[in-house]
């Protein structure tokens, strides 16, 4: 976490733990990998989470990744100028809205404070392996199942009783004893 940040205490630490819990260290290998690849740059690709930080935390890599997949979105002199934090997080910002823009969905993008200051890094390894995705990297996604029906199948299902609702059938309110009188004991 960032050197700036108080240690969180209370809920915010059991939140924080249950995020950790959730970090998978080789989804996040293989997607610093396919970084590497994809941006002809040698680095340390373990999964570690702290690693992961430490070399997309500048955000230089993920702009550098941006201009391979969508050449021209970043300039290269901006990339390189990145030095004052603010100008970091303002990269990890842009590769944040390219990927909305190739239709990452916004469930699975990260705040930019995620990465910046190893808040949530599962989100961040969870919104570069749906970028993936979209170059065919991984599991595939899913399609739509668009399904007709017909007002008569609609008007015949309206009748039916799921199982999962239960039934009424032998129901009866014998043995109810509303309105009796409360008995204490001494």
């Amino acid at each position: 976490m960032s050197d700036k940040r108080a240690e969180k205490a209370g809920i915010n630490a059991e939140v924080q733990a249950k995020l950790a819990s959730k970090y998978d260290g080789q989804l996040a290998g293989q997607c610093m990998v396919w970084i590497s690849q994809q941006i002809g740059e040698s680095f340390d690709t373990s999964g570690d989470s702290s690693n992961v930080h430490q070399q997309l935390k500048n955000g230089q890599r993920l702009a550098r990744l941006v201009n391979v997949i969508s050449p021209g979105k970043i300039s290269a002199k901006m990339i390189d100028g990145a030095k004052m934090t603010f100008k970091q997080m303002e990269l990890i910002n842009k590769f944040i809205d390219v990927c909305k823009q190739l239709g990452v969905p916004d469930h699975e993008c990260f705040a930019t404070v995620d990465l910046y200051e190893e808040q949530n890094m599962n989100q961040v390894i969870t919104c570069i392996a749906a970028l993936m995705r979209k170059f065919g990297l991984g599991p595939k996604e899913s399609t739509e199942n668009k399904r007709d029906f017909t007002d008569e199948q609609l008007k015949a299902g309206q009748s039916v009783i799921g199982l999962q609702m239960g039934t009424n059938r032998g129901a009866s309110q014998a043995g109810m004893s509303f309105g009796k009188a409360r008995h204490i004991v001494d």
